[in-house]
């Protein structure tokens, strides 16, 4: 309850603290996801349709023959932008990439993977913040081969 409450909060901080200056005009940015992975999230905008994106937290998915819990999560994506696919009065914008991605098991082996990453962007106007939803499959490259899907939502304050 306690960690709801926590993100909550800082959400609130983030929507009270936005001055005028769109997420975009800033190059990086800091935030939260939930989802798969649950944890941080961070942006560095290397061009104007160019950036990578990073996310620092943990998976509580089971591997089909790993019981063992919660794992730390690490992924880097490359990411192009296109910010005219949707028409909207607000700033929508489609991203999508490809990265890596790196799941600690708990003491053993790791998992290494190869992603690709497609999502929308919401800018609000005239905040320094962006909403994010992606979805991420990736192929698992060690300690076997196989499928998986991330998928986050999260927001991110940018400084």
């Amino acid at each position: 309850m306690m960690k709801h409450f926590y993100l909550i909060a800082i959400a609130l901080c983030l929507l009270l603290t936005a001055q005028e200056s769109g997420a975009q005009d800033r190059k990086f940015g800091l935030g939260a996801m939930l989802g798969e992975p649950t944890g941080l999230s961070a942006k560095l905008w290397t061009s104007g349709n160019n950036a990578l994106a990073f996310g620092l937290g943990w998976s509580t998915y089971h591997h089909r023959h790993d019981n063992r819990g919660t794992r730390i999560h690490a992924h880097m994506d490359y990411l192009w932008h296109s910010f005219d696919t949707i028409q909207s009065e607000e700033q929508f914008v489609i991203h999508y990439g490809v990265g890596a991605r790196f799941k600690d098991r708990g003491g053993d082996s790791g998992s290494l993977a190869i992603r690709g990453v497609g999502g929308v962007n919401w800018l609000p106007r005239n905040t320094p913040i962006d909403i994010f939803l992606e979805l991420a499959p990736s192929l698992e490259l060690t300690p076997s081969t196989g499928f998986g899907l991330d998928a986050a939502l999260g927001a991110r304050y940018y400084f």
